[in-house]
């Protein structure tokens, strides 16, 4: 009885051990989940294999699990809705929706409503198909059908083909039975949803043109509204992190396997004439039925292979077979040697532009036929994306570039020029020679990016022809990814700083204020120069993150001295890009001092005298509204050349910081000091106050001073200081140094 007793005892805690794990696992999974926001997102289900619905009533596709994706990198949960209305335009003034799926680019509700749309999620192309594989020689003159639910991508075939009639059906049968009568030339629909739909047996009389009409962006979209705005812009982040590697997993899970399901009538259509033969011919009829289902399917897979691994338009190969075909030809020639160039056109969309897409395609496919013409068996062409061509070729030297350059390249440049056009094509290429390393361990995307960093300088050059890859230039573009990834983090985990370098005024020795300055101390590069770090941020548009962490951080500083009763007045940057990027910078400011119970005469705006020069209007309306609020505006790194005279009498600034590296620069130091002297008597009679910077030798700031100018910052006073050295310094530290300097 004990003994029973104790087992009973034993398997009592393990259950309840069991139930507590179940209950803190739930809770957690719970927690993790519920900090994500929830989207409400409007599909067409009636889109297979981009939009449809499994056997569970479930969306799924290439664009739900896409969509499921950059969610998940926005920190976003999505909640599929089937559209109900009949069109998108319809479905945009629903309100119950967040957002909704396909844009090709941003259009207006049916109510007039505007809508904003996000980066390109993937490029959708478009194919027409015919019956009894008709040939269609010119757009221009056809009628097609098309669903109802595509009634935006209609309008924009209409704008690319004004002479194409467009008519709008409700479902896939209804457009197979009007082309069937006669009433349509051509049904029109992207070319991953023809792939599902002509896997129907009765739809065998069906048959794709090769190539595609255009291809059309698959973006998200919403109303625009500020709400609508943060959902986009938080979607664009999950966009740019989402690796295109993912993004042809999804498409390739999608189309290399068959998805329409046979129903009982799709067999009787497929198989009628074996079905009469009755009972007797059954173990034949099994074998047939065997054979053409292993057939159909091999049919499929083929298509299947060559739509991902060919491009349609130019027949050259797609990105992805021409990463695996490279592969291929160095396993089997190690011993041959090869280069790979990256190659595009320059200012192809004004080639579309000026002589239409079809012109532009033309061109395209004419570039590939060329290339082909002259290559190998072991050598590879494939186009990445527009007029962006790679090839692998044997290496040469200069006598089979030559060869090229006559053989194609030339052909190429003249391709208009032959057509009895004014316009020679500009292609600019770059080469990366491949090494052993390439042979061992093949690397295509890396090669690539070697050959595009080559292509990417010979563009920047404004020039054309080829340029080889430089090393130099791949490490700081490695150097300048890795301090664009790691700005979040070096934010969040404190690396970056602000540090203050305190202003004086040279006659009383008093402090009057500070420049608030950035410093990086990052964890792998060790200390990054602002003067390395800003020009990168600012060119891969993050600067604006960069300066309102910057913004806060003082904020938050000068509250606290506030709390102490010390009443701090600092100086901060404000760039171009960021009046750019967040139009409303003075309601930005205002918010701030309210938010930290601030006085606006604490916080000066610093706005260099470049952007004044290359964005006059857009800074001189941001620094007017910035003075009604109360703020003092300042134009600085006056002197150093980009502005004009005449702007001192248009621009609407307190203060004038005048750049003292002017006497320090090249040329006749006396010359410099005079028109040092003249620019501060002009500032003075305007009315405007005036701070110098860069005073680096008590000679300097005793100039200035005898000059009229006793508001200085520089190295000679105080380097740039983190602040619990800052709140250190005092008016003794400057007093003292006066003295000692006599």
């Amino acid at each position: 009885m004990r003994t029973n007793r104790n087992h009973n005892l034993i398997l009592a805690s393990i259950v309840c051990l069991f139930v507590v794990f179940c209950f803190t696992f739930g809770a957690l999974a719970d927690q993790t989940t519920v900090n994500k926001e929830v989207l409400t997102v409007c599909v067409p289900v009636d889109r297979c294999p981009v939009f449809y619905l499994d056997d569970n009533k479930e969306v799924i596709g290439i664009g739900a699990d896409l969509m499921r994706a950059v969610a998940d990198k926005a920190g976003f949960e999505v909640e599929f809705r089937v559209m109900k209305e009949k069109t998108l335009k319809d479905a945009l003034d629903n309100e119950e929706y967040d957002i909704l799926i396909p844009f090709g680019s941003a259009i207006k509700s049916s109510s007039g409503q505007s809508s904003i749309v996000s980066d390109n999620l993937m490029q959708t192309p478009f194919t027409i198909v015919t019956v009894n594989h008709r040939n269609i020689t010119s757009l221009n003159k056809i009628k097609v059908g098309m669903l109802k639910s595509q009634g935006g991508v209609a309008e924009t075939i209409s704008q690319m083909y004004p002479g194409m009639e467009i008519n709008l059906y409700e479902k896939i049968d209804d457009c197979v039975k009007v082309l069937r009568k006669g009433e349509v030339d051509a049904l029109l629909h992207n070319s991953y949803v023809w792939s599902y739909v002509l896997q129907k047996p009765s739809y065998k009389d069906l048959s794709a043109q090769t190539s595609t009409i255009f291809s059309m962006d698959f973006r998200v979209g919403t109303r625009d509204t500020a709400e609508g705005y943060d959902i986009i812009k938080r979607l664009n982040q999950g966009i740019d992190g989402l690796p295109d590697t993912v993004r042809q997993g999804i498409v390739l899970d999608y189309t290399s396997r068959k998805l329409y399901q046979y129903n009982f009538f799709d067999y009787i259509d497929e198989y009628r004439v074996v079905l009469l033969l009755g009972s007797l011919l059954f173990i034949s009829l099994l074998i047939i039925t065997q054979q053409k289902y292993r057939s159909f399917k091999l049919q499929q897979e083929q298509k299947m292979r060559e739509l991902i691994d060919h491009d349609p338009l130019t027949g050259a190969l797609s990105i992805n077979g021409f990463r695996k075909k490279v592969v291929e030809i160095l396993r089997n020639n190690p011993d041959t040697k090869y280069i790979l160039s990256y190659n595009n056109i320059r200012d192809f969309k004004y080639i579309n532009d000026r002589f239409g897409k079809e012109a532009g395609d033309e061109l395209l496919t004419f570039w590939a036929k060329k290339s082909m013409e002259v290559m190998e068996d072991d050598e590879a062409i494939g186009r990445m994306e527009g007029d962006h061509f790679v090839v692998l070729r044997h290496a040469g030297g200069n006598t089979q570039l030559k060869k090229d350059e006559n053989d194609v390249i030339n052909h190429i440049r003249d391709f208009f020029i032959n057509r009895n056009h004014d316009n020679k094509v500009r292609i600019c290429s770059g080469i990366y020679v491949l090494t052993p390393e390439d042979y061992r361990n093949p690397d295509v995307d890396h090669m690539i990016d070697f050959a595009r960093v080559a292509e990417k300088k010979v563009k920047e050059n404004l020039k054309e022809s080829y340029g080889f890859y430089n090393p130099d230039q791949w490490e700081k573009g490695m150097r300048s990814a890795d301090i664009i990834g790691n700005l979040p983090l070096a934010i969040g985990s404190g690396e970056i700083q602000v540090w203050y370098q305190p202003q004086v005024n040279f006659e009383t020795g008093k402090i009057i204020g500070a420049e608030a300055l950035c410093r990086w101390n990052h964890s792998k590069l060790g200390w990054i120069s602002p003067g390395e770090f800003i020009p990168v941020l600012e060119e891969s548009g993050l600067v604006y993150d960069l300066d309102c962490f910057v913004w806060e951080k003082v904020c938050q500083d000068l509250q606290r001295w506030n709390g102490q009763g010390i009443h701090r007045t600092v100086s901060v940057n404000v760039s171009r890009s960021d009046i750019k990027e967040q139009v409303d910078i003075p309601n930005h400011f205002k918010e701030l001092i309210t938010t930290y119970g601030l006085t606006p005469d604490q916080i000066h705006i610093e706005i260099t005298e470049t952007a004044y020069a290359e964005d006059s209007a857009l800074i001189i309306d941001a620094s007017r509204r910035l003075r009604e609020y109360g703020f003092e505006v300042e134009m600085d790194d006056f002197g150093s050349g980009y502005s004009a005279l005449r702007m001192l009498k248009e621009i609407p600034v307190d203060r004038i910081k005048l750049d003292f590296r002017f006497l320090t620069a090249n040329g006749d130091p006396e010359k410099g000091r005079i028109i040092v002297s003249y620019m501060i008597k002009m500032v003075n009679d305007l009315g405007m106050k005036l701070i110098s910077e860069g005073v680096e030798e008590l000679s300097q700031a005793k100039f200035l001073q005898e000059n009229g100018c006793s508001e200085m910052q520089g190295y000679y006073f105080c380097k740039p200081l983190p602040v619990e050295d800052f709140e250190k310094f005092s008016e003794e530290t400057i007093t003292g140094l006066l003295k000692k300097e006599g």
